[in-house]
């Protein structure tokens, strides 16, 4: 029997509690751990995402999704985006924060109720989609108790090289707005998150890391009729550690065929395929 177990995890490096949910079979065996994070506008339960928990657990892993603490999700709220002046506040530096205080609450630094003999931490897992993915290469970079990575359709670029008439606007206004296509919002991005950038170039550049800190072992999937991240951002990806695995889905788009909501009681077609080379990459891991 699966079982699910929902957290919250404070967060002292910025007073913003985030939640987390993990999904498992309860048989007292230790089992792989995979972390999840959703990507940008995403969120633990968008879509398909918990059917994805299901599909691993029923693999044989303890599969974490987490919201990302300044992802416009509010603790108690509707479970979409709602608090958009914590959307605009976000940056990469804060997100690589909270994926490792997640790490540290599985290792036992702050208390979840996840017992311990289910946890394999010897076989800690980070996937990432989209934006999550470039996340999950930083994390990785930087921290030895990743043991193994995978992407979806994961940027290869934290800077989006906007026209310097865009970036002048922005700083010259503080924000930029961007449209959340689902929902009609207008997004605000402040301007903080270019200044973060600045001050972190080197802790947020995905080829430098990928290239020059640790070199675990990597796993890429990328469609080849992503709109949204071009099957090129995957390419360079490869070319930056040709030891990577590189698995390129003929037809698939960047939510390899999701939306939200997802009523279907199956994986779509292609996350379905995703998820089973995920689970054979992870399953060959040592």
């Amino acid at each position: 029997m699966l079982t699910t177990a929902d957290f919250l995890l404070p967060a002292p490096h910025h007073g913003r509690p985030f939640a987390a949910d993990a999904t498992y079979q309860a048989d007292g065996q230790a089992k792989p751990v995979i972390v999840f994070v959703h990507g940008f506008k995403g969120f633990k339960d968008w879509g398909h995402f918990p059917l994805l928990a299901r599909f691993f657990a029923g693999q044989g892993f303890v599969f974490i999704k987490l919201n990302l603490s300044h992802n416009g999700v509010v603790v108690g709220g509707t479970g979409d985006l709602e608090d958009l002046d914590a959307f605009g506040r976000n940056n990469f530096s804060l997100e690589l924060d909270d994926l490792g205080h997640l790490l540290d609450a599985l290792h036992g630094h702050f208390p979840t109720p996840l017992p311990a003999a289910e946890l394999d931490l010897a076989r800690l897992y980070l996937v990432g989609h989209s934006r999550g993915g470039g996340l999950v290469l930083l994390k990785a970079a930087e921290d030895a108790r990743v043991a193994a990575v995978a992407t979806w359709a994961a940027i290869a670029d934290v800077n989006p090289r906007w026209p310097a008439s865009v970036m002048r606007e922005w700083q010259t206004r503080g924000v930029l707005h961007v449209e959340n296509s689902r929902t009609g919002q207008q997004l605000p991005l402040y301007y903080q998150a270019v200044e973060d950038y600045l001050k972190n170039r080197d802790r947020l550049d995905i080829a430098r890391n990928l290239t020059r800190r640790r070199r675990q072992p990597l796993l890429l999937i990328h469609g080849d009729e992503d709109e949204t991240v071009p099957l090129a951002a995957a390419q360079r990806l490869h070319a930056l550690r040709p030891d990577a695995t590189l698995h390129v889905l003929p037809g698939a788009t960047h939510m390899f065929g999701g939306a939200h909501p997802w009523p279907q009681s199956a994986l779509p077609t292609d996350a379905q395929r995703v998820a089973e080379l995920t689970a054979d990459f992870f399953r060959r891991q040592p």
